[in-house]
């Protein structure tokens, strides 16, 4: 009877859900929820400035209102939008210069991927506000500068993590088969090494995003990310600064939407490797 009961109890501690991956889809949602809500309702023209200035929370200003006289909780909900709206297209834009080029370094030749990698490695040498800078120099600050400046960025993890991921696919029998059947290298990459490292490339895409949430508000913050009037969480904090002392919630908001989306995103990363990494398996 107790060597019925072992594979079951197995069974159920395999396919538990981490805890973190409850707290960081229930986090992610809600600031998905926020932005949603953001692009049907919102209490206040989070763009147009009033006289009703530093107002404290109240039944009409839920969060009170700012220096310029706007309402801080239609700021934060539009905030929500804008972080999201950066995050899905620097990551997006990340994974689409890194994972190509993973998987190329690591299935074309020798040479092909030592030059591919230094490539990668020289990325790693301009950080996204750097390359904010530039970009803004070159083109102005604006949303776009701030999606590229943070893709490129973060490219490297994706190549890296692609090329780890597919060399270990590509010494597989199963890929050996395939070639002995003379299958392109381009068909292998689409049906059998893409496939295969697809779970830890969504893991990785979940960490960047909230490495993206940072890396958006600090942007934002120091004036070469979303221009005004859009709202944003990093522009909050900084148009907050000069009366921190006087109004601190001012800054508190905002910074708390930064640290929970940060926080969020990264419990989300931990919790599906956890739940599909077969090596963080075993060592449970």
């Amino acid at each position: 009877m107790t060597v019925l009961m072992k594979p079951r109890m197995s069974t159920r501690h395999r396919r538990s859900i981490p805890a973190s991956l409850i707290a960081g889809a229930v986090i992610v949602g809600l600031v998905i929820i926020a932005a949603l809500v953001s692009f049907i309702w919102t209490p206040f023209d989070p763009t147009i400035t009033t006289t009703d200035r530093l107002l404290s929370p109240s039944g009409e200003h839920f969060l009170g209102t700012d220096a310029l006289g706007r309402d801080v909780f239609s700021q934060l909900l539009v905030g929500a939008r804008t972080t999201l709206y950066v995050g899905i297209i620097s990551v997006g834009f990340a994974a689409i210069i890194g994972v190509p080029l993973g998987i190329l370094s690591a299935a074309g030749p020798r040479w092909l991927g030592e030059l591919i990698m230094r490539f990668i490695d020289l990325l790693l040498a301009f950080p996204a506000l750097l390359l904010a800078i530039i970009f803004g120099a070159a083109f102005g600050t604006s949303t776009f500068s701030a999606m590229m400046a943070i893709g490129i960025a973060t490219a490297p993890a994706f190549a890296r993590l692609a090329r780890s991921g597919a060399l270990q696919v590509l010494s597989t029998e199963y890929v050996l088969a395939a070639r002995i059947a003379r299958r392109g290298e381009l068909d292998i990459a689409v049906r059998h090494v893409l496939p295969n490292i697809l779970g830890m490339l969504i893991v990785q895409a979940s960490v960047c995003y909230g490495v993206a949430v940072l890396a958006e508000s600090g942007l934002s913050f120091l004036g070469f990310g979303t221009p005004p009037p859009t709202p944003t969480w990093g522009r909050m904090l900084q148009e907050a600064q000069a009366i921190m002392f006087t109004n601190p919630m001012l800054v508190v908001w905002p910074a708390v939407c930064i640290v929970v989306a940060v926080l969020g995103f990264n419990l989300l990363g931990d919790g599906l490797r956890d739940r599909f990494d077969p090596k963080m398996e075993d060592n449970r």
